[in-house]
């Protein structure tokens, strides 16, 4: 039986994920110096991306633990998938890495608080057919909104891959992430992290860290998908 990208989508699906698409690594040239899936993996031949939705409810406390505790348990489950696709294409004789879905990550600039993930998840996603990213650069995907998160598999096998998604945007002269924001981190398709990260991010006793906001995630029209899940 021969690895083949039909297979590994039906096997995701299987382990809980939401989508799954494939991108040739030639769609990664442009991937900034470092951080191309071949920095990572240089066998790599394909990227396999894979998401789930977060349930909607979950970023909807007021206070802040259960929807940090949601997205903890995201990348988790996220990454228990990937670890299963790896142990698929073993069996099938292809060799595969895992691209964590969350931290750790090497590159921090402190002074601006940029962190970079060793591949570009969302980017990777894009590329891989799943969905576009928004004006705040968050993910978004038609059928679950921007309440997804990512995984990704590099693999050195060629697969047949996904064609890029062209019939899905953002709403015409919509701009509520951009006006949503509380600190103005937001423009131009481009978000000031540091602002942004001051803003979402805080530590409390024991050095736990807490997500403080996402007013510009909960505010998208499309945060659950298409139109019959508007403003929900």
């Amino acid at each position: 039986m021969e690895l083949q990208s039909y297979g590994i989508k039906q096997r995701a699906m299987e382990l809980g994920a939401h989508g799954c698409g494939i991108a040739n690594i030639e769609r990664f040239d442009n991937a900034p110096q470092g951080f191309s899936p071949k920095d990572v993996f240089s066998r790599c031949k394909s990227v396999i991306s894979i998401f789930k939705q977060m349930p909607s409810g979950a970023i909807l406390a007021e206070n802040s633990i259960p929807y940090t505790h949601a997205a903890y348990k995201m990348y988790d489950e996220l990454d228990n998938i990937s670890m299963e696709i790896l142990r698929y294409c073993q069996d099938l004789g292809a060799d595969a890495v895992i691209v964590p879905s969350d931290t750790p990550y090497i590159y921090w600039d402190p002074e601006n608080m940029v962190g970079k993930g060793i591949i570009s998840l969302k980017h990777a996603g894009v590329q891989a057919g799943l969905g576009i990213m928004g004006h705040n650069t968050i993910f978004m995907n038609p059928d679950y909104g921007n309440m997804v998160y990512l995984g990704a598999v590099l693999v050195d096998a060629e697969l047949e891959q996904d064609e890029l998604m062209e019939d899905f945007d953002c709403i015409p002269g919509c701009k509520k992430c951009i006006t949503s924001c509380p600190v103005s981190a937001i423009e131009n398709n481009s978000v000031n992290q540091k602002l942004c990260r001051k803003q979402s991010f805080f530590q409390v006793g024991r050095g736990w860290d807490l997500y403080n906001c996402s007013e510009c995630r909960i505010k998208c029209p499309l945060r659950l998908g298409k139109i019959n899940k508007l403003n929900k």
